[in-house]
């Protein structure tokens, strides 16, 4: 886990359907708006994953920034939709142990472009969305 000045920060790939996906599943479902959103694409996702050892050509994770502290793989899955209204029942998966938990997390990040597809460029978000979009 490493420190970085932005907190509820979701670095995500851009170009990744199923990511993206995932990033409107949150945006819609964080009814406080807490949850702000960048693709490591993005000139902010960028020095965001390059501080925290991720390939932005080539990311094997996302990563959120939540109380002050990064959380990688299964890690910062749970803990964004732990923190989202009605998905609290998810804190239990973390009692699974993490290797299984990011054996399981990386099979989907490793193939996450050949079952979902891939986008020419990172989706545009509608207007509201993109007021927690950082660049």
């Amino acid at each position: 886990m490493s420190n970085w000045p932005d907190d509820d920060v979701i670095l995500y790939d851009g170009v990744c359907i199923f990511c993206s996906r995932w990033i409107r599943f949150v945006a819609v479902s964080d009814t406080a708006h807490r949850f702000r959103f960048t693709a490591i694409q993005s000139p902010y996702g960028t020095r965001l994953a390059q501080a925290f050892g991720i390939d932005p050509n080539d990311p094997d994770t996302n990563a959120v920034v939540h109380g002050g502290v990064a959380y990688f793989k299964s890690d910062a899955a749970l803990t964004v939709l732990s923190s989202l209204p009605g998905w609290g029942w998810t804190r239990a998966l973390f009692g699974v142990p993490k290797p299984l938990r990011n054996a399981v997390y990386s099979l989907v990040a490793r193939n996450r472009y050949r079952i979902f597809g891939k986008y020419e460029e990172c989706f545009i978000p509608d207007a509201e969305m993109r007021a927690r979009v950082m660049e």
